[in-house]
């Protein structure tokens, strides 16, 4: 089983499921998104937000492909790029920190490491261009695909709770933490990108 991260552009970007393509939530602030809505301009928007991300800012996503087939995604990007990370009353995101926005694994590829392997791939990227840490805003109650995630899988992937709340308390990853896993990291990612070492077979992440 061949398993790849690439990075997310606008070339892939029809490789995320069909309603993560369609949805604004993160990216425009509730007025605006509505009137997208309404417009049914929702994906074009998507497209120009990573596009000026992407200019302004850098990487701001990662797909993860297996046997060639998307089966899940994350977004990232600063809380200035975010205008809904304004709206918890957790907020606001520390200044020092990149928040992760949401993620996905497909039902039946989850519980392979995937969804940690995406974390480690966000964390080894904010690492190299000199950022401290990763927040996100959970969701205690989590019941089913949304928009945020599970505050659960956030605390099962190394993220610790900075700022407590019953229904969406905010996550903090100190990426200098992960400097201890940083080998796993590397091994994990030479295995998912196919390096040069050999193995006649992937073991389960």
């Amino acid at each position: 089983m061949g398993r790849r991260v690439a990075p997310l552009t606008l070339d892939n970007l029809q490789d995320l499921p069909r309603r993560c393509r369609s949805c604004v939530f993160w990216e425009l602030d509730p007025v605006s998104a509505g009137a997208a809505a309404k417009a049914g301009t929702v994906e074009r928007e998507k497209e120009a937000w990573i596009s000026a991300v992407l200019l302004e800012w850098g990487s701001c996503g990662r797909v993860v492909y297996v046997d060639a087939v998307p089966v899940g995604f994350v977004m990232y990007a600063p809380p200035a790029y975010v205008p809904r990370a304004m709206a918890f009353s957790t907020s606001p995101v520390s200044p020092d920190a990149v928040q992760l926005i949401t993620s996905w694994i497909e039902p039946g590829y989850q519980g392979q490491g995937l969804g940690r392997v995406l974390v480690q791939t966000v964390a080894k990227d904010l690492l190299r261009r000199g950022f401290r840490a990763i927040e996100a805003f959970g969701d205690a109650r989590w019941r089913g695909p949304a928009c945020l995630l599970p505050a659960d899988h956030l605390l099962a992937v190394g993220f610790k709770t900075v700022r407590p709340h019953p229904v969406n308390p905010r996550l903090r990853l100190e990426l200098r933490s992960t400097l201890s896993w940083k080998e796993d990291v590397e091994l994990a990612l030479d295995r998912l990108l196919g390096g040069a070492r050999k193995e006649p077979a992937l073991r389960p992440l």
